[in-house]
């Protein structure tokens, strides 16, 4: 499990903020770790969501650790409650972030299919929305690809736009997914831009 080597996380003051952070599946979804750690260490309340794809990628309980929260992987699973998990948790959140965000789930967003829990969440979601894109070079080439996000972006959804470096394909281009780091930098600012939904 990657730590947060940056301790600036433990003064960022994000107590009374509620975080939803969707993984997909990708290799940098164990990055994703890293900035649960960083959001937790902040002060957030943070619950992880996870597609199919991410799970294959890591275990839903290296974030259950993490977070002390359960972590919502399925749409069928109510948990023993019957309020539907999708719409309870963001109408909680204060942010989502999708880290990472891949091809697919970016044309789910923008296409307004909802069947995986992430999509879901980011469909219900009336938070603000941050996108962390990770692909191979030639997807996040792609003219679909970056018409999905032209779209997004008009909508004002977020985006940290991906690095250049060593890919999963053994190549190196743009698609690597920006750093923990970089990511929570950007979501204190879109968190206090505002103060929290539920601030008591």
């Amino acid at each position: 499990m990657t730590e947060p080597s940056d301790s600036s996380a433990a003064p960022a003051h994000l107590t009374g903020y509620e975080v939803i952070v969707g993984v997909c599946g990708g290799i940098a979804a164990f990055k994703a770790a890293s900035l649960v750690s960083q959001l937790v260490q902040g002060g957030a309340g943070v619950t992880v969501a996870m597609t199919p794809s991410a799970r294959r990628f890591i275990r839903p309980l290296t974030f259950e650790a993490l977070t002390a929260r359960r972590v919502f992987t399925s749409l069928w699973d109510a948990g023993g409650s019957h309020d539907p998990q999708h719409l309870s948790l963001t109408e909680a959140a204060d942010l989502l972030i999708v880290a990472p965000a891949t091809a697919n789930t970016i044309a789910r967003i923008a296409h307004g299919i909802a069947d995986e829990p992430v999509s879901t969440l980011a469909i219900s979601a009336t938070c603000p929305i941050l996108l962390a894109p990770a692909m191979n070079t030639r997807m996040w080439e792609n003219p679909i690809v970056q018409e999905n996000l032209r779209q997004l972006k008009a909508r004002g959804i977020g985006e940290v736009p991906p690095g250049e470096g060593w890919l999963a394909c053994r190549t190196v281009g743009t698609g690597r997914m920006a750093e923990p780091e970089t990511i929570f930098e950007r979501a204190i600012e879109i968190l206090k831009a505002t103060a929290p939904k539920h601030s008591g």
